[in-house]
């Protein structure tokens, strides 16, 4: 039984198209898909309701049973009632509630959070690079989990208590239509002011909650933001600014849970007044038709019995609500976060490219971050496949951006940007990335195993190919040194978060691994062996000219005897190819890259303009 309601939602059921931006529209994309499993535990959740009147009711019946029928009569006149009673609520009534338990317990409670936070998940990851560069990413990480929860716990409380309480509410009406159409009416109308009273409140509450789960997220992102740089803050000895920094965010989201708490506490003083008027009102009423002779005494006890549990109800309705549209707020809070459409995304006819040969194209291209100053410039270069492309510039001279254009990182403002003929955005983003790997200046590590961020270059990739690539990286040796604080050791040891645990020439090595085991044919490095010593540099440039072998290269150096072997050389300046050539041809120039070349000290390119990246994200 439990085995048949678990596979009633699958919960990794990819969504049908992008978010919506309405609320319910927004409802319906994240449950899509759930409905048939929701209605059969709202069904179960309204037999539920159902039970607890039926059981009034048939109390109302032994009640009068008993005092209509004389004692020596009892078992022969209400025999097969008092079975009735005794199977209804040691049989029926715990298996209608154990049905009701499991449907949302087992349906729901497992299956819906892993289904919308897992669509949540996958659209934010297509968001364009820009998306993450102008957000913490603690608070996207908190906004994913807050928005998925608030999903689950709005679908909950509508199945076990909206389901409940309306099949309650029917069916005591229904039971007091039989009595007297006057009890009914007194019901219809306590249910209206009920309801205004929730149409009054429910909103500010909704609004409160949406703040309050904003003001919860700035305090996420400010604190990840903190540890995430920790290091940087104590070599700063800056850990009272950020204290103040943090306790500001905190500040901001006890103002908002303050307000959320007065609106709440109006809220359920307000329900629990105009809960305590229904038994009045039920049972007054029955007692006065009774007195008429239009009701019994079991009308009285089952009218009381209702009245008790329905004012109980108010109170667990009314949180439930609270609940509801508190989490209807974060909902709307998470939407505008994560639901904005994608910046950049494939062409709905891109073709998905298989092997290139590497013949890259820059044709006239123009791109400045959405500035008028700042990126490349009528950028026109043809690299042939196979060809081993040398960039140099000052920072800020466009190197990295060229990079990124390439990857599609960003669309170009002017112009076009080809590989093997074919305009990058006329390709699938995932298959012109696959045939390009690349070693950055500033590694990127998972919180994973060495093995692991090895593997990521190639998933499939053997353990003999992992220790392979590991070797020719000069890896292979330190890693098998690694410890980490749960006694993993060597491969299967963890790096910490960003690589923590590693020095920058080990990072920098394992991401040699990692390009060199995905073995595209494109290979981008970006100061691959800035952070290397001299010795381990030399002993991964014999590796890396062993990679480099019929590959398509584009090495960004300051460090210029790293570039100097290569086939060309092109000089960036503002965004520009100012010269290129052989090594042998650009000092013979005596221009740009010569004064570069004599003016180096240790063997490093001296920054004159500000740093395109961060350009770029300001």
């Amino acid at each position: 039984m439990h085995e048949f309601f678990a596979r009633m939602i699958d919960a990794f059921r990819p969504a049908e198209g992008p978010p919506p931006r309405s609320l319910l529209a927004f409802f319906r994309w994240c449950l899509s898909g759930a409905w048939p499993g929701l209605t059969v535990a709202a069904i179960a959740s309204a037999l539920g309701g159902i039970a607890d009147v039926v059981s009034a009711v048939m109390l109302g019946w032994v009640v009068d049973a008993v005092i209509s029928t004389p004692v020596d009569r009892i078992w022969a006149d209400q025999g097969g009632l008092i079975l009735g009673f005794v199977a209804f609520f040691l049989l029926i009534r715990p298996a209608i509630f154990g049905l009701s338990t499991a449907s949302s317990s087992v349906i729901i409670g497992p299956n819906i959070l892993p289904l919308v936070l897992s669509r949540l998940h996958r659209w934010t990851m297509g968001h364009a690079v820009t998306f993450f560069d102008n957000d913490f990413a603690g608070r996207i990480a908190q906004k994913q989990m807050q928005t998925a929860r608030a999903v689950t716990d709005v679908a909950t409380e509508f199945v076990n208590v909206v389901a409940f309480a309306l099949a309650s509410v029917i069916g005591s009406a229904a039971f007091l239509v039989s009595v007297d159409g006057w009890g009914a009416l007194a019901l219809i109308v306590w249910l209206g002011s009920y309801l205004l009273l929730i149409r009054f409140f429910l909103p500010r509450i909704r609004s409160r909650s949406a703040s309050r789960a904003s003001a919860r997220a700035m305090v996420t992102g400010q604190v990840v933001d903190t540890i995430t740089n920790i290091k940087t803050v104590k070599l700063f000895a800056h850990a009272e600014h950020e204290d103040r920094a943090a306790l500001g965010a905190m500040a901001g989201f006890r103002e908002r849970a303050l307000d959320f708490g007065r609106v709440s506490t109006w809220f359920r003083l307000s329900l629990m007044t105009i809960a305590g008027a229904l038994p009045v009102i039920l049972v007054g009423g029955s007692i006065l038709l009774w007195r008429q002779g239009l009701a019994t005494a079991g009308d009285i006890t089952a009218a009381g019995a209702i009245a008790m549990r329905l004012a109980q109800m108010t109170g667990w309705v009314s949180m439930a609500l609270m609940g509801v549209w508190g989490s209807i707020g974060e909902v709307e809070d998470g939407m505008q976060t994560l639901a904005p459409p994608h910046a950049l995304t494939d062409a709905s006819d891109a073709i998905s490219l298989g092997r290139v040969r590497g013949g890259i194209d820059f044709d006239h291209v123009d791109f400045a971050y959405g500035r008028d100053k700042g990126g490349i410039r009528d950028l026109d270069l043809h690299i042939a496949p196979g060809e081993k492309l040398g960039i140099v510039g000052a920072s800020g001279a466009g190197k990295s951006t060229m990079v990124s254009l390439l990857l599609r990182l960003y669309d170009v403002d002017r112009g076009a940007i080809r590989v093997d003929g074919h305009d990058v955005r006329a390709v699938t983003q995932e298959s012109l990335r696959r045939n390009i790997a690349m070693v950055t200046q500033e590694t990127a590590m998972f919180n994973r195993s060495a093995r692991e961020n090895i593997l990521y270059g190639r998933p499939d990739a053997s353990e003999e190919d992992i220790v392979a690539a590991a070797q020719a990286a000069e890896a292979h040796d330190f890693i098998l040194t690694l410890r980490d604080h749960m006694g993993r050791t060597g491969y299967d040891a963890h790096l910490g978060e960003r690589g923590v645990k590693l020095s920058g020439g080990q990072r920098q090595r394992i991401a040699l691994a990692r390009a060199l085991l995905k073995n595209a044919p494109i290979l981008v490095l970006d100061e691959a062996t800035s952070a290397l010593d001299s010795e381990v540099e030399a002993q991964v440039q014999d590796a890396l000219h062993r990679a480099m072998q019929g590959k398509t290269v584009l090495a960004i150096a300051h460090r210029l005897s790293t570039i100097a072997e290569l086939d060309r050389i092109v000089v960036l300046e503002a965004g520009r190819i100012v010269e290129q050539g052989t090594h042998a041809e650009l000092l013979a120039l005596n221009g740009t890259y010569a004064r570069y070349w004599n003016r180096q000290s240790g063997g490093f390119l001296g920054t004159e303009d500000d740093d395109e990246t961060a350009e770029a994200a300001e």
